[in-house]
């Protein structure tokens, strides 16, 4: 694994089919893939100091690069070597199946030959696979890990060579070197799955055009928005992080990428947090009634149904519980420590209710509402009713407290179902809107009595009184209202304490400089650009729009936190609620402000 170190974080790009994902370096190395699923072991682990590797990476000097084609996740890698240009085109294969995933890479030369090498090692996993030395085929090589069979296959057109030119390496894994001259293509196609792969191996001329046309039906052209090319990107990772088969968003593709060198804060997010994937749904619907918006609402409807006011904050992608964390015995991460599982399902968090009930009216509003939907809606204000007064861990997962963001939020939800332009029988059964109403009044005015700081703005908690820019969001959802004088002064607040420039934190640790705590959270400043949008100064929401989506890393990917002294991305990648906000941000800020 040496000759494929760590790279800061912003050197990745995703690959991903909404039921696994890849990061990949900029060297070709796929230094992280989890298979079949989300939260099953890696297959290729070198991110976080594991096994495996799938690399392919040109020989001698050249400089890495690469992009996006619009509208999806496939993948162009680029290096201009001493020689020529090697482009290395890949995907994830869509339309994708939960136990058997098809990673294609297609390789072509410019300029003049190039000449590149190939190493396929799967790993170990979190140290419990055993792998078993590859076997020749008619087709390719087969090889084993653990409890998945993988077949890899190559077809090269001119003088490229396939998968035959491959020899096992004393590692345990294939190894080639190649030489691609201009007009030539070597196409590798890689298959691992958790049963017996039966039947010829894939078409990748067939693969490619269906992946592609699969993307082109998924997302929207979102030419209403303030930029299209940003929000169809944001729009296409997480489809690429949602399930097909569930509907179930990922937070990140990754586990235990730190916060933080050294501070414990590193954490397991390859699972559905419900909060997430309700704001996910209300990113979508500001944008139009898309495909995503329904797999929200199906996946969180499933969850109240099972589990009604006893739903965790959060579920594997097939909807199981998330384990408890446990440490694996790797390296991890430099800076952090491996941990797989979450303590997550141990906590009450009161505002994911609210956050649903915003997610059910925002799809009312599309008509999107279906008869398990508008169920899911009475659990979830039933929910609020029996447990509002209950203490809960909050929106940044803290000790258990009566935090204000969770009561207001909900209020929020509440407010915002009973609507005209969302309640009626559609959404809200029974006639129960009158009761919705006066239960979101009384959340509103209990909390004004007990979390209202002395200077009219709200304070985190009815014990703390510092500003929390999570107490921007119920606002910008329309409770307590924009132009209300706890509103302005809250922002006014988070504005002068809570942001260094145009970088925005959550809230204040301790006495300590806003950055010596933690990196600025990236949520916060699209956060920041709807509340200052939604006061109607739209010079200083494209402001905050525009310094917070520079953020991203060279791919576009966005981490949970950015490190402004190192300027350096810290935590999981990518953080489906940052994507998500910015695809909000971006359908807002193209519409007249203040409204």
């Amino acid at each position: 694994m040496t000759a494929h170190p760590p790279w800061s974080l912003r050197e990745y790009a995703l690959l991903a089919d909404g039921e696994r994902g890849a990061l990949v370096g900029p060297f070709g190395e796929v230094a992280w893939l989890c298979a079949p699923r989300w939260d099953s072991d890696p297959l290729f682990a070198g991110l976080v100091g594991g096994s495996g590797v799938y690399a392919v990476t040109p020989v001698g000097r050249f400089v890495p690069g690469g992009h996006y084609e619009d509208g999806g996740l496939i993948r162009r890698s680029r290096w201009i070597t001493e020689d020529g240009v090697l482009v290395c085109r890949e995907a994830l294969a869509l339309p994708a199946d939960p136990h058997r995933l098809v990673l294609l890479r297609r390789l072509t030369a410019e300029v003049a030959p190039v000449r590149f090498r190939v190493v396929l090692e799967p790993g170990q996993g979190f140290g419990s696979r055993r792998s078993r030395a590859p076997e020749r085929t008619a087709d390719g090589w087969s090889l084993r890990a653990g409890p998945l069979r993988l077949r890899w296959t190559g077809d090269g057109s001119g003088s490229g060579a396939g998968t035959g030119a491959a020899r096992p390496a004393a590692t345990g894994g294939l190894s080639a070197e190649f030489v691609l001259r201009p007009g030539e293509r070597l196409d590798l196609v890689l298959e691992a799955c958790d049963h017996r792969l039966d039947g010829p191996p894939p078409e990748p001329e067939r693969c490619w055009r269906a992946t592609e046309r699969a993307w082109r039906e998924a997302v929207p052209a979102l030419g209403h928005t303030l930029d299209d090319r940003d929000a169809r990107f944001s729009y296409a990772v997480l489809r690429g992080l949602t399930s097909p088969a569930t509907g179930g968003m990922v937070a990140a593709a990754t586990t235990s990428l730190p916060e933080r060198a050294e501070t414990g804060r590193n954490y397991d997010y390859r699972y559905v947090w419900i909060r997430d994937q309700c704001l996910a749904g209300q990113a979508v619907a500001a944008c139009g009634p898309y495909g995503l918006l329904d797999d929200a609402v199906r996946f969180t409807t499933a969850r109240l149904d099972e589990h009604g006011p006893g739903l965790s904050p959060a579920y594997t992608v097939t909807g199981g519980r998330v384990p408890d964390q446990r440490t694996v015995d790797l390296p991890g991460y430099p800076g952090g420590h491996d941990r797989v599982g979450n303590h997550i399902t141990r906590q009450f968090q009161l505002d994911v209710f609210g956050e649903a009930l915003l997610l059910y009216a925002a799809a009312a509003r599309h008509d999107r509402l279906d008869p398990d939907a508008r169920t899911a809606v009475r659990t979830a204000a039933t929910a609020i009713a029996r447990r509002w007064r209950e203490p809960d861990a909050g929106l940044w997962e803290l000790e258990d407290r009566a935090w204000t963001h969770s009561r207001l939020i909900c209020a929020a939800g509440l407010r915002a179902i009973t609507r005209p332009e969302a309640a009626g029988p559609a959404a809200v059964p029974d006639g129960l809107a009158a009761d919705w109403s006066a239960l979101a009044d009384r959340l509103l005015a209990h909390t004004g009595r007990h979390a209202l700081h002395p200077s009219g703005r709200w304070q985190r908690s009815p014990r703390d009184p510092s500003p929390d820019l999570a107490l921007l969001l119920p606002p910008v959802r329309g409770t307590p209202a924009p132009d209300d004088p706890r509103t302005v002064a809250t922002l006014r607040a988070c504005r002068r304490e809570l942001t260094d420039g145009h970088y925005a934190y959550r809230f204040r640790h301790d006495e300590r400089p806003l950055a010596e705590a933690e990196g600025a959270f990236v949520l916060c400043g699209f956060l920041l650009a709807l509340a200052e949008h939604q006061q109607g100064d739209a010079v200083e929401a494209a402001r905050w729009f525009e310094a917070t989506r520079g953020l991203c890393g060279s791919a576009g990917l966005f981490s949970e936190e950015y490190d402004i002294a190192q300027r350096q991305q810290r935590g999981n990648l990518p953080q489906a609620f940052v994507h998500a906000m910015l695809l909000e941000a971006a359908a807002r800020l193209a519409r007249p402000p203040g409204g």
